[in-house]
């Protein structure tokens, strides 16, 4: 049984990628390295050097490797940035999962994971998010993660009555930190941790945008989760497709009570050794106040849980900060 993982060169694509091995499944990774690493990729797993865009590029993959399923992570994945790029963001995202898509089709590969994210919300008007709550994307990135589910589910439609009917889940999260191993670490120019590590290397004082929200401590409270449980339900999620097993068409990988910006700033503190007071700026526009998920329902069939503290999440991404310096 063999796996294709797209964007397996990334921070979280090839945490799954390793996640895999250690379950003793076999993996290839189709990754164009736009923000993917060559050296993410483990020894021994192929590297197929395309874009998702490479309709026969994919389908000569799936061929050659004997692939079974496919974990989808490749994408463009900047919810701000894709307010100004909205081409690229739906080509990336949308267009190119019609593409892997058709070359899974043209394979006779029927089962695929699909990475979404907690973005398809938007501002939700409710304290803790569900799988039943409405989705309401309000930027080019999140409509497009939607778009994706639907491509999954109108092309599970139209297979049913064939000899390969698609088997599909989409796994909705919402901030991923850590790191799993140390060779692997998040290089998003975007993302909060690192972030607030590359200042704190580099002598800048850390920014929190708002302290007068109503939240217990007037920061913003998110949904953290360590990439390696995350990594650890995209395996689940592959196994249930491939036995048959019935699952969920969408699944929110949530902690169920969330984190505040300054707990976070707190732990960066604690655990780096390096005191600092955060800079205080004005709330950025459309920062809800509090967005936290329910992972239920990935709890019942995924193996979805929370392994790591706070702590554990910012130690192992200051320690794989450490090691790439």
């Amino acid at each position: 049984m063999t796996w294709l993982v797209t964007g397996g060169a990334g921070y979280i694509g090839s945490h799954v990628v390793h996640a895999f091995l250690d379950a003793g499944l076999e993996a290839v990774v189709v990754d164009d390295l736009s923000s993917g690493h060559e050296q993410f990729v483990p020894a021994g797993v192929p590297l197929v050097r395309t874009s998702i865009l490479d309709t026969d590029g994919v389908l000569r993959a799936l061929r050659e490797h004997a692939v079974t399923g496919v974990v989808h992570l490749a994408g463009f994945k900047y919810a701000g940035v894709s307010v100004q790029r909205p081409l690229h963001t739906y080509e990336q995202n949308v267009t190119g999962t019609a593409q892997l898509l058709h070359a899974m089709a043209e394979a006779g590969v029927a089962s695929i994971v699909f990475s979404s994210s907690a973005a398809v919300y938007g501002t939700p008007h409710t304290d803790l998010v569900t799988e039943q709550t409405a989705p309401a994307p309000e930027s080019p990135y999140g409509e497009s993660k939607l778009i994706g589910e639907w491509l999954l589910r109108d092309q599970a439609r139209a297979t049913a009555d064939g000899p390969s009917p698609l088997r599909h889940t989409s796994l909705r999260y919402f901030n991923v930190v850590g790191s799993g191993r140390e060779e692997l670490y998040d290089t998003s120019p975007h993302n909060l941790f690192p972030l607030v590590l590359d200042a704190l290397v580099a002598g800048r004082t850390p920014r929190i945008y708002g302290d007068d929200y109503d939240t217990p401590d007037g920061t913003c409270v998110r949904d953290y989760v360590h990439v390696a449980d995350l990594a650890t339900s995209h395996v689940a999620a592959a196994r249930a497709l491939a036995e048959g097993r019935e699952l969920e068409p969408v699944y929110n990988l949530g902690s169920g009570d969330g984190v505040s910006v300054r707990e976070i700033m707190t732990a960066m503190a604690d655990v780096t050794g390096i005191a600092f007071e955060p800079e205080i700026a004005a709330r950025r526009p459309g920062d809800p106040a509090r967005i936290v998920a329910s992972g239920e329902l990935a709890a019942r069939d995924l193996d979805w849980r929370m392994r790591h503290s706070l702590t554990e999440m910012v130690a192992s991404a200051w320690q794989a900060r450490q090691a790439h310096a």
